[in-house]
């Protein structure tokens, strides 16, 4: 549900200079309500105009680049993917007028007991976007940045959530992890990454998906949207049906040209793999958000991602995670 909100923005001077700039378009505003506020630092309003509703996100422009969001928008609506089209924007600002994709998501879907029904088409346009890829139109997923996002699980979930000292941290092997982490992404073969292709940016519009939360994509490893829409945050499915849907993915991406190994047992392995790596990281996010920017629910998912990390570390290589899992959740 969006909470309604009175028409005058008290006290808010970017609210006021976005419905300002939104009225000199030529557009009349009937009405408006907050939309959402992400993890970052963007903010969506819905506006209802005279012919129906459209969203304005207010992006600042010191921390949020608006030009890859266009950008993305663009690449991702040029590989048949139903994303928001761009109706109006000023850069300089941080302001954007989008289509309105709706107010549904495929989590809510979930929870009425629709995701089996969902699931094929959001896996059939993450194919679509991926088939669609090119080496020179995105950021690469480099080792820095591989490397970057690791680096928040022991600084910010072991150190400043478990109070595990950095020392601590390399005394249980954990450089050796993320070194071998690292290897196994770069390793895999490379298609447009949207980074966070999960049920909560999936919006319940026609077609179904509608895809939002794009302006962080990449050029990285094939299985990491996969991992992120199959074991997500605040949805867990059963065993069997996940097994369904990566070979579901595995047999159509390789009728459609998407690079993924031959041998499914291989395919598997990189998924796992390329779980570890996202978990880890998503836990860091999450102390991070809780201890830095004041938004503690995030960490009450932490117990689920330490579920799927104890089921991607039964690879007799990533034993020394397990280990350090084990030292972990005996902390927590």
């Amino acid at each position: 549900m969006t909470e309604r909100i009175p028409m005058q923005p008290s006290g808010d001077q970017r609210l006021a200079a976005l419905l300002a700039w939104v009225r000199r378009t030529g557009r009349t505003i009937r009405d408006w309500s907050v939309a959402s506020a992400d993890a970052s630092s963007r903010r969506y309003f819905r506006l209802w105009l005279p012919h129906g509703p459209v969203i304005v996100m207010d992006a600042p422009p010191d921390k949020e680049d608006s030009s890859a969001f266009v950008r993305i928008a663009g690449l991702l609506r040029r590989a048949g993917v139903n994303a928001p089209r761009i109706l109006a924007a000023d850069l300089a600002r941080g302001f954007l007028l989008l289509d309105d994709l709706g107010h549904r998501t495929m989590l809510d879907g979930l929870h009425a007991d629709e995701g089996e029904t969902l699931m094929r088409p959001a896996i059939d346009a993450l194919l679509r976007w991926q088939a669609a890829s090119r080496h020179d139109a995105l950021p690469a997923y480099s080792e820095q940045l591989l490397r970057r996002e690791l680096r928040l699980f022991p600084d910010w979930y072991l150190q400043q959530h478990l109070g595990w000292s950095e020392a601590a941290a390399y005394d249980r092997g954990w450089a050796a992890v993320e070194d071998a982490l690292v290897a196994r992404a770069l390793a895999q073969p490379r298609v447009y990454v949207h980074r966070d292709y999960m049920p909560r940016n999936l919006m319940r519009t026609e077609p179904f998906p509608g895809v939002i939360d794009f302006q962080d994509a990449v050029y990285g490893p094939v299985t990491y949207d996969l991992v992120s829409l199959l074991r997500d945050a605040f949805w867990q499915w059963s065993p069997a049906f996940e097994e369904w849907c990566f070979a579901y993915y595995w047999r159509r991406a390789r009728e459609v040209g998407v690079p993924v190994p031959d041998d499914y047992a291989h395919f598997r392995c990189a998924i796992d793999w390329m779980g570890a790596q996202r978990h880890l990281k998503v836990l860091g996010i999450f102390a991070r958000l809780s201890y830095r920017d004041g938004k503690p629910r995030y960490l009450a998912e932490a117990p689920r991602f330490l579920g799927y990390l104890r089921r991607e570390t039964a690879d007799p290589e990533l034993h020394g995670l397990g280990e350090l899992l084990a030292s972990v959740e005996a902390s927590a």
